[in-house]
């Protein structure tokens, strides 16, 4: 399968996930829409896309005009069944395309958080094998609210984790993505004075927090897998 992963900076790219499509032996192209108008191939050639994080905001379009871009590839991509996996960032610009609200969250979330599947969970391939309450890595002062015609599948307390629109895309809040080296860079950069704790309980978990994030691409790379089946 070809797979092609959007970014948004150096420090926010694809990371565990990187390792993951290869070693699965897939192809994955990187665009970084940050830096260049158009992906190596048209994004409706690939079977697969995934969107990560940044440190911009969704509602920033004037600072970064190539929001509206990636806005306008988004909304293709849905229009055409592409498998999307939208992360942190990825995941508000989903919802945006999909004519949700995303805007300041209640309150920030960094570090480890309580998360709960909610009832629309039950059957999800990514999320249906989750135990009913579970941890998530997070790191974002934005939140999106649920596209209209979406299932919202988690929550903390705070906002909205997740959410599946159709049968193809997914937007989380948390990144299942991450290096620790990675992280510190950007509490570093918050200047969070809470940063090295956070770091340290990440560090901690580092094994664990991995497992989990490879077991959602890899469901995510199985919906890839069916769909690619299905077209041919």
């Amino acid at each position: 399968m070809r797979l092609l992963s959007i970014v948004h900076g150096p420090d926010v790219r694809a990371e565990l996930y990187d390792d993951v499509v290869v070693e699965r032996r897939h192809e994955l192209d990187e665009w970084s829409i940050v830096d260049e108008p158009s992906p190596p191939r048209p994004p409706a050639e690939y079977d697969g896309v995934l969107v990560f994080g940044g440190a911009m905001n969704v509602d920033e379009e004037d600072a970064y005009p190539w929001l509206r871009d990636e806005d306008d590839v988004l909304r293709n991509l849905l229009t055409d069944g592409t498998p999307i996996l939208g992360v942190c960032l990825g995941g508000q610009l989903l919802a945006k395309a999909a004519g949700a609200h995303v805007g300041p969250a209640p309150e920030p979330e960094f570090g480890f958080v309580r998360a709960w599947l909610t009832d629309g969970a039950a059957g999800d391939p990514l999320f249906g094998s989750l135990p009913r309450e579970f941890d998530v890595f997070e790191a974002h002062g934005y939140a999106f609210h649920v596209p209209e015609g979406a299932v919202e599948l988690a929550c903390s307390e705070v906002c909205s984790q997740a959410f599946r629109l159709g049968d193809r895309a997914w937007g989380l809040q948390f990144h299942p993505e991450i290096r620790v080296d990675q992280v510190a860079e950007w509490f570093a950069e918050e200047r969070l004075e809470n940063a090295d704790e956070l770091v340290a309980h990440l560090r901690a978990r580092r094994d664990e927090w991995a497992a989990f994030g490879v077991s959602l691409c890899d469901a995510f790379l199985g919906v890839v897998s069916k769909f690619v089946a299905l077209s041919h």
